[in-house]
């Protein structure tokens, strides 16, 4: 009984693979554990009842019921683990997939850039939408010119403001201590805050035309440029894979060559209709773009100039009815609000 029980023992020690070789399993640390673990949560001898009736008799074996119990919640820890590692490759592979689509498309957009600057690749070709997007620039460029000048006048006539408000105060000052001279600093006071007034109120129209002027040239006209970009981007993978498929088209005709000019065929026809979307897109933006520029310029222009040509000829009822055509409110007196420079 002795040597039966051995025996059975040196037997589950011994881990055979389906050819009998240990040599051959699988590097699999985790099939190498599990082996393991089932080879522990078998049968202890010590625990185990076994009567035997010499050969052709009858057996029966007595395994406690923890020991069953454990090695059935170790397989299911087990199957966890493996789905685990499945949904962990599963993504692993994934992203490996989407990094070799990325340099694909990045080799084939390069490769068709160089061949572009160099003049050995062709190009897709809008001389009528490439204009406007030209004209657009340049208008944006010179747009960008006239907002800086704008800002540059208002932060001038800011601070010749803030110093006819100190002469005014001085004069007025001095009028107080100056009893000789009176009259006159007195004068010169009063000038000098009507002055400081009508300042501070054109300063309101020029601070409006220079926020507009802003929002149409940092907003709306970026907003388009943006479009515009995603647009040649796309021009230029279409032009890719363009060129991919006539190299592919003028080469054998075997089976594997047909197979790589089906799926040439399917990604070019995907970058074709990303370029039509996008090209729809930038005409459209730009058309709207357009019509806004001339309606918002035509105000601003006719605020601008109304307000300056005011100011300077001393009317300075016409420069308040200017800023009310405009539904521009000023800020009251002594409120604790940024000056109108301090907003830009």
């Amino acid at each position: 009984m002795t040597d039966s029980i051995m025996s059975k023992a040196a037997t589950m020690e011994i881990p055979i693979n389906s050819n009998g070789d240990t040599g051959t399993l699988p590097e699999d640390d985790s099939l190498e554990q599990d082996l393991q673990q089932v080879m522990v949560s078998g049968p202890n001898l010590n625990e185990t009842s076994i009567v035997s009736g010499g050969y052709g008799g009858t057996a029966e074996g007595i395994i406690p019921t923890s020991s069953i119990k454990g090695s059935n919640m170790h397989h299911s820890s087990s199957s966890s683990s493996m789905a685990a590692d499945d949904a962990t490759r599963g993504v692993a592979v994934e992203k490996l997939e989407t990094m070799k689509k990325w340099g694909l498309n990045t080799y084939k957009c390069t490769k068709q850039m160089i061949s572009e600057r160099f003049g050995r690749g062709s190009r897709t070709v809008d001389l009528e939408l490439e204009a406007q997007i030209e004209v657009l620039r340049d208008t944006k460029k010179k747009y960008e010119n006239v907002l800086r000048l704008a800002r540059a006048l208002t932060n001038h006539f800011y601070n010749m403001v803030q110093t006819q408000h100190a002469l005014g105060d001085t004069f007025a000052d001095l009028s107080q201590k100056s009893p000789e001279l009176r009259d006159e600093f007195g004068y010169n006071a009063e000038t000098q805050k009507l002055l400081c007034k009508n300042g501070e109120t054109l300063l309101g129209a020029v601070n409006f035309f220079v926020s507009s002027i802003n929002t149409l040239v940092n907003k709306t006209m970026d907003d388009t440029l943006m479009t515009i970009k995603m647009y040649e981007n796309a021009r230029l993978e279409f032009d890719a894979y363009r060129s991919d498929l006539e190299e592919l088209s003028l080469g054998p005709r075997d089976a594997v060559a047909m197979a790589r000019i089906d799926a040439a065929q399917e990604q070019y026809q995907v970058q074709k209709d990303k370029y039509e979307h996008l090209r729809s897109d930038v005409i459209i933006k730009l058309k709207f773009l357009e019509e806004n520029k001339v309606k918002v310029m035509h105000k601003q222009l006719l605020l601008f100039h109304n307000a300056i040509s005011a100011y300077f000829a001393g009317n300075q009822q016409q420069l308040e009815q200017t800023l009310k055509q405009f539904n521009i409110k000023l800020r009251p007196p002594g409120a604790d609000k940024p000056s109108w420079l301090e907003e830009q």
